[in-house]
């Protein structure tokens, strides 16, 4: 069962994941909300769409964010498409790229910072019910 969902994962993030063809899609999937601090998540799929089984999004982290150390109750995995983003799992830090992932599961302890060109990432949450938590403090966007 794990392998199938590892597989699915790697197949989700492939779909949106840009091929360089250069075009843009007329109207972006998803649900945009924002927290407090400024941070975008876009919402393509959740329990909506999916189930509960996973949810993923594209976070957009603003310039020199913090997200202060915290945890999550469900697998989170990141791509990072733009910036830099430190990702510190249990005090241990690696500064993703693009191209490059990283992961927490519960329950680490995990912090994302940024610096002056901020971050953009794919993210997805295994189990996906972890996303309505976050986003239930967040604004939803119009």
């Amino acid at each position: 069962m794990k392998s199938m969902q590892v597989a699915a994962l790697c197949g989700v993030v492939c779909l949106i994941v840009p091929a360089g063809s250069g075009a843009q899609p007329e109207r972006r999937q998803g649900t945009v909300y924002r927290s407090p601090s400024g941070t975008t998540l876009r919402l393509m799929l959740d329990e909506g769409s999916v189930g509960r089984d996973l949810a993923l999004g594209e976070i957009t982290f603003p310039p020199d964010a913090d997200s202060g150390e915290h945890a999550h109750g469900a697998l989170e995995v990141f791509y990072v498409l733009e910036g830099e983003l430190e990702h510190v799992v249990n005090g241990r830090s690696e500064r993703l790229r693009p191209g490059m992932s990283g992961y927490v599961r519960p329950p680490d302890r995990v912090r994302h910072r940024t610096g002056a060109a901020g971050a953009k990432a794919v993210v997805i949450w295994v189990p996906g019910d972890e996303a309505g938590r976050i986003v239930s403090r967040w604004k939803r966007e119009p």
